[in-house]
């Protein structure tokens, strides 16, 4: 329900709700952060400290309807590049580091862009493969990007309602 509303209902909500949050936030954090008593090497310490030299970027959502309220968008999408990295071991020049960042980033855009990331990569390759290397015209690389209008259809995941 929230995604579905407009930009101006998303700023109205978030500085009737969440803004007071946030003041009341980090007002407790300003008070707590200077109190005689806290271990100042301590790791609560440096996160308060972290949160008051941090809070003109916390508060940036507040003023953009277009920033999201978490990053669990980002965080799902980086998920399975975590868990792969501890295969990355047989992983052992730069090139390959290269080759396999290249990879997980286009497998990450067509998972974005609700493409099914094996069926994208074998059309991309099929595609390729009329091509010397390096050497694709710009205008064919435009029909093969992930947000193309031009992909096939085997290469989109069906669309639920």
């Amino acid at each position: 329900m929230y995604e579905k509303s407009s930009d101006e209902e998303r700023l109205d909500h978030r500085k009737n709700s969440v803004k007071p949050l946030m003041d009341a936030y980090f007002e407790w954090i300003k008070e707590n952060a200077g109190k005689t008593g806290l271990d100042k090497s301590s790791k609560l310490a440096g996160a308060l400290d972290y949160s008051i030299h941090q809070e003109q970027f916390l508060r940036v959502f507040l003023e953009d309807p277009k920033i999201p309220l978490d990053n669990n968008d980002a965080e799902r999408s980086i998920r399975s590049f975590c868990v792969g990295k501890h295969s990355w071991h047989i992983i052992d020049s730069k090139n390959g580091a290269e080759a396999s960042a290249a990879l997980y980033s286009i497998a990450e855009t067509a998972k974005a862009n609700d493409l099914k990331p094996y069926e994208y990569f074998s059309y991309l390759l099929e595609q390729l493969m009329h091509y010397p290397r390096n050497n694709v015209p710009d205008d064919e690389l435009v029909k093969l990007m992930p947000w193309s209008e031009e992909l096939p259809d085997r290469c989109r995941k069906l669309k639920t309602r």
